[in-house]
């Protein structure tokens, strides 16, 4: 019997981590493959890639975000194939799973929960006398009547063959996203969450987890990401995984989802201390600030601690962090999710992501949503479109935000720029976002695509239209960041060159002769006449761009200063950028 496990990932860098559990549990009775596709893939070709290999049982993983996909494709392979078993499982199906029966005619079985014994069991059946009504943790059909098999125990998880080392994987380790799990569960019960149905948290022998990581290192992983629900509940088996990344990493980056109020202090320094730069990355997910709304999602979390976490974190300059918030909890209307916004963007995480809160099945929120009148789509993703305290337009209004968060703030192109608007010409940066993405929206920017330099020009044409103060020294930072956008010098900007060539040659003579007036670092580049002119870019600014950066008020940047990039200066290959004061009439002091 020939069974093909499938699933429809949002990107083709990802993997999915269940159809390999699967394969890794049954591949010794039964003739296994795997076949990926991303849900940007025509149907078509997914189902004649899928006819092709010619199956008797498809298993598809599904979850919200590839469900409705996985259905036209189910759809579409009975037509051609009608006498294939088709099998749906994952977090999507195992609850509700009466109406995915009775909405997709052509679904045969759904596996339930945990799904690498009950997907065995039900092969054997299939293969074997057919006699579904032995196994447990599956829904079928018995004529026209649906059949929903009573849960399995939980796994040892043990005894799990390990999921992590078919040989076909390692060509593609370095160009994908490994997903690892140390543990199932989670210890916590917020409302929102599919994860909060699961009582308790089972962990993988540590011994075992560390070897296949070792496994997949050497293999050529660069991006292993974790995808327990919190890594750091358990504090020595967090710590112990720590610094064993630490010693053996070689390159590859680990991301953890990571409980920020819960790590102690001795764990944090540690990291401040050891972790190499680049090797560790944090998703914390605060979701709201406002203590009744926690409160009522049974959310435990102590915005203090959480903070002091963050700020320590931050402070090791080792490890990026990247932050989310969900709009639409309840009790959270849009003031209040105003300021948890800037609550946590004061943190200054390297990425803050705006979600909207999606109505889950399996959920408390999605059993008591008439209790604060929540509209939601019916189908996946589920995202809710208003509730009693937060209207279809305050809604539409967050997701301008959310558009122009992601370009510009996530994206990190205009770090000093936007860290000089927040913090000097907005009422906060919540304020900056939304004013922003309402002009966006109103000069339809958001129907189509975007080149780097025309982020830049929107920028300004929005700051001007509303006038704000001080544009040379915003233009100047924009500049400053632009250069840095780049790789190699740039062949085109996107403003007016005002500097001649005598100018530049007088700056350039400076460079050589007085390197010292931009940095020790300058000097250090001893970079000569033709390598400034092949690798350097220079800009005059009307102010003490050094002043600036460093914070000071802005009546202390009165003056003149020269701003050098250079590129292709170090193993990186990324520019680095030097400023030195000018004299009223150009000429470096």
């Amino acid at each position: 019997m020939k069974v093909v496990l499938s699933t429809l990932n949002a990107k083709y860098i990802h993997t999915s981590l269940a159809i390999r559990c699967l394969k890794a549990f049954s591949e010794k009775d039964f003739d296994i493959e795997l076949a990926e596709f991303t849900i940007k893939d025509p149907v078509m070709n997914i189902v004649s890639d899928l006819f092709q290999r010619k199956p008797d049982v498809i298993g598809f993983s599904c979850y919200i975000w590839n469900i409705e996909e996985t259905i036209k494709v189910v759809d579409i392979l009975k037509k051609v194939m009608p006498e294939v078993k088709i099998v749906l499982g994952g977090p999507e199906v195992s609850y509700d799973t009466e109406y995915w029966m009775k909405r997709v005619s052509n679904i045969d079985f759904i596996v339930i929960g945990e799904g690498e014994e009950t997907f065995h069991h039900l092969l054997q059946e299939i293969e074997g006398a057919g006699k579904y009504h032995f196994v447990y943790g599956v829904a079928y059909r018995k004529g026209e009547e649906l059949i929903m098999m009573p849960g399995r125990p939980k796994l040892d998880l043990n005894e799990l063959p390990s999921p992590y080392r078919f040989v076909e994987d390692v060509p593609e380790l370095a160009k994908r996203v490994v997903y690892f799990e140390t543990s199932r569960g989670c210890p916590f019960s917020c409302q929102f969450c599919l994860s909060s149905i699961e009582v308790g948290v089972r962990y993988f022998d540590i011994e075992r987890t560390k070897s296949d990581i070792l496994y997949l290192i050497d293999q050529g992983a660069k991006l292993i990401k974790f995808v327990d629900r919190t890594f750091n509940i358990k504090r020595d088996y967090a710590m112990e995984m720590f610094e064993f990344l630490i010693a053996n990493h070689n390159g590859c980056t680990f991301q953890f989802e990571i409980t920020a109020d819960i790590m102690r202090p001795e764990v944090l320094d540690y990291l401040a201390e050891h972790a190499p730069p680049g090797v560790f990355r944090f998703e914390i997910g605060v979701q709201s600030t406002n203590d009744p709304t926690n409160e009522l999602v049974k959310r435990r979390q102590n915005f203090t601690k959480l903070s002091r976490t963050v700020t320590k974190i931050k402070e090791s300059g080792n490890i990026d962090q990247h932050l989310d918030l969900i709009a639409g909890l309840p009790l959270e209307d849009y003031d209040t999710f105003r300021k948890t916004f800037n609550d946590v963007f004061a943190l200054g995480p390297e990425e803050l992501q705006l979600g909207f809160l999606k109505m889950l099945r399996g959920t408390g929120l999605r059993i008591d949503a008439d209790k604060y009148q929540y509209t939601y789509m019916d189908h996946a993703p589920y995202e809710i479109l208003s509730s009693d305290k937060l209207s279809f337009e305050d809604i539409v209004r967050l997701k301008r935000l959310e558009d122009v968060l992601e370009k510009y703030w996530n994206a990190h192109r205009m770090d000093y720029t936007l860290n000089y608007l927040l913090y000097n010409e907005f009422q906060s940066p919540f304020d900056f976002f939304q004013e922003f993405g309402n002009y966006w929206e109103a000069q339809g920017w958001q129907k189509i695509g975007h080149q780097l330099e025309d982020l830049f020009t929107h920028l300004q044409a929005f700051l001007m239209d509303r006038q704000t103060p001080r544009m040379d020294v915003v233009l100047g930072l924009m500049k400053l960041d632009y250069f840095l956008n780049h790789k190699y010098k740039p062949r085109k900007i996107w403003w007016d060159f005002t500097m001649n060539k005598d100018q530049m040659s007088s700056h350039i003579r400076h460079a050589i002769q007085q390197p010292e007036d931009f940095s020790t670092e300058f000097v250090d580049l001893k970079l000569n006449d033709k390598e400034l002119h092949k690798h350097t870019v220079m800009e005059e600014l009307p102010f003490r761009l050094d002043k600036i950066l460093a914070g000071e008020p802005l009546s202390a940047s009165e003056g003149r200063s020269l701003l050098l990039v250079a590129y292709q200066q170090n193993e990186q290959q990324k520019p680095v950028f030097f400023t030195t004061a000018l004299s009223p009439e150009g000429a470096a002091m």
